[in-house]
């Protein structure tokens, strides 16, 4: 076999056929259980009836004996001796016994110990074996051991005629054996075995085809589902598959499941060609305005003023650069896992240290810092403090006077907000403005260089942190309130 061929195996893959080889085999094992017990129960059986008969015949014997009657050796049903005590030979035999030869010694032992009145004994017994065995029952008794049934009867329950007829002494003790044969319980036995092994092949096959055939019905759903699912493509993502009427059924799960993965992924679809058409659009204002401004300059150089161009364009190329990092900084934070992790920052620090170093030289602002005691967040200090600046980013773009941040600890969370004395923001945009790419377009649009993803890289970092961020209702201006699980400080460890 090649060895770039894979291997293959004899176990099949679909799912029909190892359904049905799974039950044909389950059955086979309990119709195989179900055969010994039966197989057992009908040999024990068989053989109380083979005792049963061999007792009937035991006592039958007894009482021809009883009456001087030597029983007729034809027509036996079992192998019998009569012995006698006093008598080297067997009184009678029959059955088959006469391939031992008993006329010349007898093969069953004399009793020495008599038995109750009517009593009967039994015993295992082995057969001796003979070399020169050629008798039908005697191939098949010698050497084998068998169970044996005997009772007594005393001579002196026989008149002397009656002894002398069977040829025993008056003072004599004689003793029947019967051969307890297992050749009906065996006959029995092995009919019962052909028949429960047809019975189970038949029932095995059947059951297997019941198995395969149901799954395959059982299934008709799921191919259904499977083919629906890959006419699904990226150009047309909107097909969904048809889910069953019965409702708790595990099909019925499965397309919900699926078609709520399809919507899932159609919307995650659509966010991304609607974030690529916004990256697009913001990318082409400033390299528009970049790129006009350097042609006036080229095709007028006289007249250009060289110094407002370049200023021009660094502020478009400024503006520029920082979109680029706010677009690889989201990226970067959509296959980032959650990074709560052990090194602990000070957020009160952290604000007071950039409201002291935040410049606010466009227009006259005040910004204060508000907080009472140290409030420490399990996180990445670089991180928090990119999401607190674009948090005064976007209230000093929009502030008319004054931005306050606010820090508290309340219970197991650190509150920090940011509120601006702006226009604020309509309820109806409280969650949209923390889309990517979106401007309002009332008072608060006014943009002085933003990209429109601040808020939304605030946010991703919130979550990213444990954390949420959301804008909370103000009469005046917009108030952004951020909640972080609080880190134990030093002290409290």
């Amino acid at each position: 076999m090649n060895a770039t061929e894979p291997r293959r195996r004899w176990w099949p893959r679909s799912v029909r056929s190892r359904t049905a080889l799974a039950v044909a085999s389950t059955a086979a094992v309990i119709l195989v259980g179900i055969g010994w017990w039966v197989h057992r129960d009908v040999y024990r059986e068989g053989t109380k009836i083979a005792e049963m008969r061999a007792e009937a015949q035991l006592r039958s014997l007894a009482d021809q004996l009883s009456e001087g009657v030597v029983p007729v050796r034809r027509g036996a049903d079992a192998p019998y001796e009569v012995v006698a005590t006093g008598r080297r030979a067997a009184v009678t035999f029959g059955g088959g016994m006469d391939a031992f030869d008993p006329g010349t010694r007898h093969v069953l032992p004399t009793p020495t110990d008599a038995m109750e009145s009517g009593g009967m004994m039994t015993h295992p017994f082995r057969m001796p074996v003979r070399r020169d065995d050629n008798s039908r029952y005697g191939s098949d008794l010698a050497g084998r051991t068998y169970t044996v049934m005997a009772t007594d009867i005393g001579a002196d329950e026989l008149s002397s005629d009656e002894a002398a007829a069977l040829g025993v002494a008056a003072d004599a003790q004689l003793r029947v054996y019967l051969v307890v044969l297992p050749h009906t319980a065996e006959d029995i036995t092995d009919t019962t075995d052909r028949v429960l092994l047809r019975a189970g092949l038949v029932s095995v096959v059947l059951i297997a085809a019941v198995a395969y055939f149901a799954v395959r019905i059982a299934l008709r759903p799921v191919e259904a589902i499977r083919v629906l699912t890959a006419s699904v493509t990226a150009s047309d993502p909107r097909e969904r598959v048809t889910v069953p009427a019965a409702t708790g059924h595990e099909i019925t799960a499965l397309a919900t499941t699926i078609n709520t993965t399809l919507q899932r992924l159609d919307n995650a679809a659509a966010q991304q060609r609607r974030f690529v058409a916004d990256a697009a659009h913001e990318l082409r204002s400033p390299l528009t305005t970049l790129l006009a401004s350097l042609e006036v300059a080229l095709a007028y150089p006289e007249r250009t003023d060289w110094p407002a161009a370049a200023t021009t364009a660094a502020r478009q190329t400024r503006r520029l650069q920082a979109l680029a990092e706010d677009l690889l900084l989201l990226a970067r934070l959509d296959t980032r896992t959650p990074a709560a992790g052990p090194e602990t920052v000070d957020l009160t620090a952290l604000a007071s240290r950039l409201t002291e170093q935040y410049p606010l030289t466009e227009r006259p602002l005040t910004l204060t810092c508000d907080s009472t005691a140290p409030a420490h967040a399990h996180g990445n200090p670089d991180e928090y403090e990119r999401l607190l600046r674009n948090l005064v980013d976007n209230a000093a773009r929009h502030a008319a006077h004054r931005i306050q941040i606010t820090v508290r600890n309340q219970d197991d969370w650190v509150v920090l907000t940011v509120h601006d004395d702006g226009p604020g923001v309509p309820t109806e945009d409280a969650e949209r403005i923390f889309e990517r790419f979106v401007r309002l377009d009332d008072a608060r649009s006014r943009d002085h260089g933003g990209t429109g993803l601040g808020l939304a890289i605030a946010r991703d970092l919130a979550h990213r942190h444990g954390g949420t961020l959301i804008l909370t209702p103000r009469t005046l201006g917009a108030c952004f309130r951020l909640r972080l699980p609080r880190a134990p400080t030093p002290a409290e460890k």
